[in-house]
């Protein structure tokens, strides 16, 4: 399994958005670059990803901004990964040959066990 850059950004910028919840402060997109290091350009896009999926919440004008669109503490990384790159980890291994169903129910083990320790940690475990 591999994360993609864009899987770490999105990351990244949730915990500085799960800092800020609960104190009615709205994040730029600027102020969120420039704290994460995450190109801006590039930020507009996967804030816009995460709106769509149901993450963060937007607000336009000039007292807009970016937050979460519920708490902390209700966000894993298993959400996040699972909106960005889609199954945490994808089987495409098939059951034939003499050992193709052991090895295919291995993998089905080891990609529950990930799923489970990706849900367990959350934004608000990640922004203390």
């Amino acid at each position: 399994m591999k994360l993609s850059v864009k899987t770490d950004y999105a990351c990244r910028v949730l915990v500085q958005l799960a800092r800020l919840h609960g104190r009615g402060e709205l994040a730029h997109i600027e102020e969120l670059a420039r704290i994460e290091s995450v190109p801006a350009n590039y930020l507009v896009q996967i804030l816009g990803e995460l709106r769509n999926g149901g993450l963060i919440t937007s607000r336009r004008g000039k007292q807009g901004g970016y937050a979460l669109a519920r708490p902390a503490a209700a966000i894993s990384l298993l959400d996040i990964v699972a909106l960005i790159e889609g199954d945490v980890l994808e089987l495409g291994a098939a059951a034939e040959g003499q050992s193709g169903r052991r090895v295919r129910q291995a993998w089905r083990e080891v990609r529950a066990a990930l799923e489970k320790a990706c849900a367990a940690v959350t934004l608000d475990q990640l922004a203390a």
